[in-house]
């Protein structure tokens, strides 16, 4: 092999790449930074949003859902650009910080003007740089590994979820937070670009420990339009990414309807009252007066529990259940997302019956949600990093990050998707067609159907493995 500046090949090796904490540590900065910003962007839509003249501009909650949901949308489909620039012009490593920049703009733009130009103008620089540099970075992690330690990519795979979950889990306990506690809410919106500058660093640091898979050139186009690459691509479509769409669909949704609906509830969290007469409670009341507690949980907080949930199920999942299960039958990552489907179900039950209940004049606990997240949580394990792996592992060695970014372009579509329901439910008068509990069972039956058809037609794939090859052991 050619001596280069960076390795183009993953070196023999038993052991996780020497790339992985750097890998790990951008991804969870990044990760911070973005839903920093999506955590407070539906409240900053319907209360900080100004016009031309600086004078307030709020929208609606249905009409806040459709920017939102457009933007989200918008942010998912763009990876299928940065796959293409990745695979054909730049490589994978050149194509995160080039647009890592464009993505810190975006923070930049939105802070300094919140008008609208300067927040389509934020959002979409936001969408584009996250979206291009995403499919790259899922499918660089798997670039590091050769045949020598191919064992250790569903592990790592895990390791990344849990950094994106631990970055997730800080800015939504925090972002709002912060939205709530100062009056500029410039600062909650510059605190993710501060991230996002800490994500390009890191990456740059890690340079040297990553292998650097070259650009294929005309070679994608090649293998893309073969008959194995379009074959792949119709396997692919109808077999995995227009099923997970409909999943994405309703848990994107945690985001925006679930926080307006939070906002209808109890968000006492935790509360209890003792008295200071007890041994107990007299040593409690020394300890900062603790034995009267009573804590409330912002509404866009909520969003914390999912990370929270994630850190958790993944061990328990990887070490308890999934090897329970396989004593009986063996658990692939298509057998993971049909049963993810269905433990979803009761995540949008529970805010329909939360919703009747709400209307009925009642004061529901936050607790409730906390269940729904649960539920959604799991499915979200069983579902989404079973299918980055599958899609990964699926691809053909030239089109790694095009196939991720065709995983990524369903969550696009599924957010798509939301935007076009919350138009099409709204009625000149300013009532809207699918109201109350109806909003959340016409989704909790539209998964219990993609379940069922999923389960059914997964059973006719037939697909093949792509593992990158290993440079020579001298290569070192």
């Amino acid at each position: 092999m050619a001596k280069t500046k960076y390795l183009t090949a993953p070196i023999p090796s038993k052991k996780m790449p020497p790339s992985t904490p750097y890998i790990m540590i951008s991804e969870a900065t990044e990760r911070y930074a973005f839903y920093a910003f999506d955590a407070i962007l539906a409240l900053f839509l319907v209360n900080n949003l100004i016009d031309w003249h600086g004078n307030p501009a709020k929208l609606t909650e249905e009409q806040a859902m459709e920017w939102k949901h457009y933007f989200k949308a918008a942010a998912y489909f763009t990876p299928f650009i940065g796959s293409i620039i990745s695979d054909v012009f730049l490589g994978k490593y050149r194509t995160i910080i080039a647009f890592s920049i464009v993505y810190f703009l975006g923070f930049l733009t939105i802070t300094v003007d919140q008008s609208y130009i300067g927040t389509m103008i934020g959002l979409g620089l936001i969408a584009l740089g996250s979206g291009i540099i995403k499919p790259c970075l899922s499918a660089n992690l798997g670039d590091q590994f050769g045949q020598s330690n191919q064992h250790l990519i569903t592990r790592a795979f895990n390791m990344f979820y849990w950094a994106v979950n631990i970055g997730a889990f800080f800015s939504m306990a925090i972002s709002p937070w912060i939205y709530d506690r100062y009056n500029n809410v410039r600062i909650a919106l510059g605190i993710p670009g501060i991230f996002m500058m800490l994500t390009i660093i890191t990456y740059w640091l890690g340079r040297k420990s990553m292998v650097h898979i070259p650009p294929k050139g005309s070679d994608f186009f090649e293998d893309l339009f073969s008959k194995e690459g379009l074959l792949i691509l119709i396997r692919l479509a109808f077999f995995l990414f227009i099923f997970v769409a409909v999943f994405w669909s309703l848990f994107d949704q945690t985001t925006s309807k679930w926080v307006y609906q939070a906002e209808e509830m109890n968000l006492t969290f935790l509360k209890w009252n003792i008295s200071d007469q007890t041994f107990f409670g007299s040593l409690l009341s020394k300890l900062w007066g603790l034995n009267h507690i009573e804590w409330k949980i912002l509404p866009a907080q909520m969003q914390a529990v999912n990370c929270i949930l994630v850190l958790i199920t993944i061990p328990f999942f990887t070490y308890i259940v999934y090897p329970l299960i396989n004593k009986f039958f063996r658990l692939t990552p298509l057998r993971k997302i049909g049963i993810g489907f269905f433990v979803a179900i009761p995540s949008f039950a529970i805010p329909a019956l939360l919703e009747k209940w709400i209307q009925a004049g009642t004061d529901p606990t936050i607790w409730w949600q906390v269940l729904a997240y649960w539920f959604i949580t799991a499915g979200e394990v069983l579902i989404s990093i079973p299918a980055l792996e599958f899609a990964y592992t699926q691809a053909p060695k030239s089109m790694k990050s095009f196939i991720s970014s065709l995983y990524l372009v369903s969550i696009s579509l599924g957010n798509l998707f939301i935007s076009l329901v919350n138009k099409f439910i709204q009625n000149p008068d300013g009532t809207v067609k699918l109201e109350g509990p109806s909003y959340y069972w016409f989704f909790t039956i539209l998964l219990l159907v993609t379940g069922i058809i999923f389960c059914f037609v997964v059973q006719f794939y037939k697909g093949k493995t792509y593992i990158q090859d290993e440079a020579p052991a001298d290569a070192e």
